[in-house]
């Protein structure tokens, strides 16, 4: 009988310190994550020297919990993958500096990971992914379209010019006196109003896929500075609901027409915005009644963890990848140069 492969998944890009352990790139045997949020609610974002020191003290306590829930030993990790980029250049270096060291002492394979990627790869423990396939990546830092034309080629379509939309989110519910992070907290006000107030949306030049929410971004701030200026009351639901449904508009028109040009089979949402109810509720509308198979993650699997990691770890392992000693930390690794189509 065939052994089950096992792939030990690390992902330290920002402020969570998770380990995963994925059975035959598709079954999730563990997926520990240790957050940080609370230790950055009161900075209102990302303090990336706290972040790091937090990876440090939690790194091998998260790595212990995987193995018990699995259930298994180093001994019996076929590989270990790891994100080598983009990220948080301090928090990046505990994730692959503990993956070398366990690669290292046990002698196992070494497999580096694309953080995009994995948000992407995330969506094959829901389901096979069908190629070609497009994937719309929606986060605090990306907002971007990815053709996918096979296992480890990526071609970014469209990409944001400025303020990524989960980055708009914060900003926005700064504004509107809102904790970190923001984007749960829009979405839920949200629900609660209308999108009665005229905001703007950035469809850049004809045929262009890429983003722009910078200027969604201040004409928030200019009608909450404006009606300051004269005595009015906003109703900040009203304020999130038109946010949220300019944010909206944009990314499900600009997935669909994509769709139309590029023939793809299959639509797969990544990032930690995927996670919104809004974008989650509209995308399904669009695709309701169409051949393209629409695939969103569950909620835990859109936030950074490590399943996602070591379930594109696994396809990257199967294709050959393999990373040295010599494995460093990549914050802005780019997923076309990232490409391993050569290697199929």
């Amino acid at each position: 009988m065939k052994k089950d492969q096992l792939i030990l998944g690390i992902e330290t890009s920002c402020d969570e310190t998770a380990v995963a352990i994925i059975k035959n790139g598709q079954e999730i045997a563990a997926n520990v994550v240790a957050s940080q949020i609370e230790s950055h609610k009161r900075f209102g974002g990302v303090v990336p020297e706290i972040a790091s020191r937090h990876h440090v003290e939690q790194i091998t306590i998260v790595l212990e919990e995987a193995l018990k829930q699995a259930n298994v030993t180093m001994a019996e990790i076929d590989a270990i993958a790891v994100t080598e980029g983009p990220g948080l250049v301090g928090a990046l270096l505990i994730g692959v500096n503990a993956a070398k060291a366990l690669a290292f002492a046990h002698q196992k394979p070494l497999v580096p990971v694309h953080h995009i990627a994995g948000h992407i790869y995330a969506n094959r423990l829901v389901t096979e992914l069908q190629f070609p396939l497009l994937a719309l990546v929606v986060s605090g830092g990306h907002t971007e379209l990815v053709y996918i034309k096979e296992h480890g080629h990526f071609e970014v379509i469209g990409e944001t010019r400025d303020d990524a939309a989960g980055e708009a989110y914060d900003k926005v519910a700064r504004v509107l006196n809102m904790p970190y992070p923001g984007g749960p907290h829009i979405d839920r006000l949200a629900h609660e109003g209308s999108p009665t107030i005229d905001l703007p949306r950035a469809w850049l030049e004809e045929g262009s896929y890429d983003f722009s929410f910078s200027g969604l971004k201040s004409a928030v701030i200019n009608t909450v500075h404006n009606a300051e200026q004269r005595g009015e009351t906003i109703a900040p639901e009203n304020l999130a609901a038109s946010f949220q449904a300019s944010v909206i508009d944009v990314l499900v028109k600009k997935t669909m027409d994509a769709v139309a040009e590029y023939r793809v089979k299959q639509v797969v949402v990544a990032g930690g915005v995927a996670a919104n109810k809004g974008l989650r509720s509209a995308l399904e509308e669009a695709f309701s009644g169409s051949e393209i198979d629409l695939v969103i993650p569950p909620l835990s699997l859109c936030t950074d963890n490590a399943a996602m990691i070591a379930a594109a770890g696994s396809v990257m392992f199967e294709k050959g990848i393999r990373a040295g000693m010599s494995l460093n930390a990549n914050p802005g690794l780019d997923i076309q140069i990232f490409n391993h189509d050569d290697l199929s």
